[in-house]
């Protein structure tokens, strides 16, 4: 069982480029709740809050790879 869990830290994972920008969301969603936590006056505005910030968060880091993704077809 330890050494099972061992490898598990001890080897990379070969992860498609899906599985990479899946791990991406639940990043972005403890930090904008954490950040929305010690903003908000009151608790009732943070899941709302924290929904709308995530969702910027992310928009706004697709928006900036496409960007790059474009101008890097531009440049080559």
């Amino acid at each position: 069982m330890s050494a099972q869990l061992a490898q598990i830290f001890t080897q990379g994972m070969t992860l498609s480029g899906l599985q990479r920008l899946m791990l991406m969301l639940p990043l972005c969603l403890s930090i904008a709740v954490i950040y929305k936590t010690t903003r908000c006056q009151r608790m009732q505005e943070v899941p709302t809050a924290a929904a709308v910030l995530w969702g910027t968060i992310v928009i706004g880091m697709f928006a900036v790879g496409i960007g790059l993704w474009l101008l890097f077809q531009i440049a080559v």
